[in-house]
C-alpha cells in the first residue's frame, strides 16, 4: 500500500451524498452516539477508533449487525496474545443462520439470493426461500449420515448453487467445510484433503470450460480410493451423468421441505478450512472460525464493500480460491451474489463485463492481471456494455498497476459515470483484506485507499521500527476475528507460529512490502 503525496491529486473523490449514505458514515454516527466513537474526523478518525478501543469496535460491530448469539458472551476479547488470541468467549452462534436469514422476510423471501450464470450466459436465479428450504433438506440429511459438529465435509466443485448449499448445509449441522475447483488434478486434491480426513465428498461428473466439456469421473474415482474416512460421496450430474455406483443423488438429497436446523456452536468453532498455494511442501490447511469469519465478513462486506440487500455482488472467482468464501458471505447482508462458473475468456475477453451487465452488478470484483488484459486489447467496457449500476470495480490478486487504475476510470468516465475502484490487499490466512476498499475516502492512482477498521496495519524495519514512505514488512500488531484458530494437524502450533510470528514475536508478519505515509 501507498499513499498519495499532498499535492496528488484523487483520482476520484465520493460526493457528498454517496458519503452521507454509506453504511461506514451511518455506523460512525451510530457508534459515536452508542460506543463513544469520534463523531467527527472521518475516516481517519473512526480507523484510529477501531483499533485504539479494539473490544469496544468489535462488539459495536455485533451490535450493528445484529448478530444473533443463542449464548452471550462473556467479553469481547478473553486474551488479547497473538498467536491465540480467543474472541468472544462464551459465546454460541451458527453463522449458516445469518446467512439465511433474510429468508425469514416474507417481502424478500421469493427474491433472488444467488444467480448463477454459465458459459452460455444463461441466468438461474435461486431465491432466499429455495436456498433455505435446500440447506435445510441437505442439513438433515447429512445429520442422517453421521455428521456431527467438527466433522469435515469436502467440496469438489465449480461454482455452482449447489456449491453454496453444501457449504451452508455443512455450516449448518457445525460440520467444517473444505472445497477444491475441479479443475484441480487428483494429486493436488487429495494433498489437500487427506490433511483433514473428510466424511462426505460433494462433486460433479465434470465442468464446462472454454466452450468445452472436461470429464471428471476417473479423477473422482480416484478421490473415492485414496480418501478412505468416506462415509457418503454425493453426485452433482453436471454433464448429466448418472451417478457412479455407491454415490448419493443430489436431487434426492434436497428434495424434502424440511426446516433448517441450526447447531449452535462455541464462536471459535472451526467453519471451514483453506489452503495455502503449497509452493514450499504440502498447502498449509488454516482453520478459521464460525464466529470469526461471521464478524470479520459482516465488516468487510457491509461497511468497506457498502453492500446491502438491493446490491448484486459478482466476484470472478472458483472454489479453490478464498474469494469463493468471501462472495459467498454476501450473502450475510442480505445482498444477491451472483456465481459465474465459466471461463474468464470466453467466448471472447469480455465475458466478464458482459455478466456484470446481465445481473446488474453493483459490485464487480476481478483480477488486476483481468483488468490488464482487457486493457491490452483495446476492448471498451464502458462504451459496449450497460454497465450503469456497477458502482465498485475491486481488484485483488495482485497489485492494479497505475495504468489499470487509468484505464477503468477513463472507461467509465467517458460514460459520465461515477466509478470508485478499490485495489484491496489481503489473504487467504484471514480470508478477508487488511487494507482497501473505503466507500467515502478519495482514490489515488496506484494506491489503496486505507488499513481496514480495526486492523493496526504497519510497515517494519527488520528490527521491528515502524516505516513511515519506505517500503518495509506488511505487520498487524493487534488480532483479527478471522485469523486462523489453528492450522490442521499441527498440534503444538509451531509451523502456525512459524509461520506469522518467528520474526516479530506477538505481531503478525503477512510476508508482503508495503510503503505507507
Amino acid at each position: 500500500m501507498t499513499a498519495a503525496t499532498p499535492d496528488d491529486a484523487p483520482l476520484w473523490q465520493p460526493g457528498p451524498d454517496r458519503i452521507e449514505a454509506a453504511a461506514v458514515t451511518r455506523f460512525q454516527n451510530w457508534a459515536a452516539t452508542r460506543y463513544g466513537a469520534p463523531a467527527d474526523g472521518g475516516y481517519a478518525a473512526l480507523h484510529r477508533w477501531s483499533v485504539d478501543e479494539l473490544d469496544t469496535f468489535w462488539r459495536a460491530v455485533a451490535e450493528w449487525f445484529d448478530v444473533r448469539f443463542s449464548t452471550p458472551y462473556e467479553s469481547v476479547l478473553g486474551d488479547r496474545t497473538m498467536p491465540g488470541a480467543t474472541w468472544f468467549p462464551g459465546a454460541t452462534l451458527n453463522y449458516a443462520e445469518h446467512a439465511l436469514r433474510t429468508a425469514d422476510d416474507p417481502s424478500r423471501a421469493d427474491t433472488p439470493a444467488l444467480l448463477y450464470v454459465d458459459e452460455t450466459h444463461t441466468q438461474s436465479p435461486v431465491s432466499w426461500a429455495e436456498l433455505r428450504r435446500q440447506v435445510g433438506a441437505l442439513a438433515a440429511e447429512l445429520r442422517a449420515l453421521g455428521v456431527t459438529p467438527g466433522d469435515r465435509v469436502s467440496g469438489y466443485l465449480p461454482n455452482i448453487p449447489q456449491a453454496v448449499v453444501a457449504f451452508l448445509a455443512t455450516a449448518a449441522v457445525g460440520g467444517v467445510w473444505t472445497s477444491c475447483a475441479p479443475d484441480f488434478g487428483a494429486r493436488s486434491v487429495l494433498d489437500r484433503f487427506q490433511q483433514i480426513e473428510p466424511v462426505v465428498l460433494f462433486t460433479v461428473d465434470g465442468y464446462r470450460y472454454g466452450g468445452k466439456e472436461h470429464d471428471r469421473t476417473e479423477t473422482v474415482a480416484e478421490l473415492r480410493r485414496e480418501l478412505p474416512t468416506l462415509r457418503a460421496v454425493v453426485h452433482i450430474p453436471l454433464l448429466g451423468t448418472d451417478a457412479p455406483e455407491g454415490a448419493l443423488a443430489w436431487a434426492a438429497l434436497t428434495s424434502a421441505d424440511t426446516e433448517p436446523v441450526f447447531e449452535q456452536v462455541p464462536f471459535d468453532h472451526p467453519l471451514w478450512v483453506l489452503y495455502s498455494s503449497g509452493t514450499t511442501g504440502l498447502p498449509k490447511a488454516i482453520v478459521q472460525s464460525q464466529g470469526g469469519i461471521l464478524l470479520e465478513h459482516f465488516k468487510q462486506i457491509g461497511l468497506h464493500c457498502d453492500l446491502g440487500p438491493e446490491d448484486r455482488f459478482f466476484w470472478y472467482t472458483s472454489t479453490g480460491w478464498m474469494m469463493w468464501n468471501f462472495l459467498v458471505s454476501g450473502l450475510l447482508t442480505g445482498t444477491t451474489v451472483v456465481l459465474y462458473d465459466g471461463s474468464p475468456g470466453y467466448p471472447d475477453i469480455s465475458a466478464q463485463w458482459r455478466v456484470a451487465e446481465q445481473t446488474g452488478a453493483t459490485l464487480y470484483g476481478t483480477s488486476a492481471a483481468y483488468v490488464m488484459a482487457c486493457r491490452k486489447a483495446d476492448i471498451h467496457p464502458g462504451r459496449d456494455f450497460d454497465l450503469s449500476r456497477v458502482q465498485c470495480v475491486a481488484t485483488t490478486g495482485s497489485p492494479l498497476p497505475p495504468d489499470g487504475f487509468r484505464w477503468l476510470h477513463d472507461e467509465f468516465a467517458n460514460r459520465g459515470a461515477d466509478l470508485w475502484i478499490a485495489s484491496v490487499s489481503g489473504g487467504t490466512d484471514v480470508c478477508s483484506c487488511f487494507a482497501g476498499a473505503v466507500p467515502t475516502l478519495p482514490v489515488h492512482i496506484g494506491e489503496l485507499q486505507a488499513p481496514c477498521l480495526g486492523t493496526d496495519l504497519q510497515s517494519w524495519d527488520p528490527s521491528g521500527k515502524p516505516l513511515i514512505n519506505e517500503v518495509g514488512e506488511l505487520v498487524v500488531t493487534n488480532p483479527l476475528p478471522s485469523m486462523p484458530i489453528r492450522f490442521w494437524n499441527d498440534p503444538d502450533g509451531s509451523r502456525y507460529h512459524d509461520s506469522y510470528f518467528d520474526m516479530y514475536p506477538g505481531v503478525w508478519r503477512h510476508g508482503d512490502w508495503i510503503t505507507i505515509t
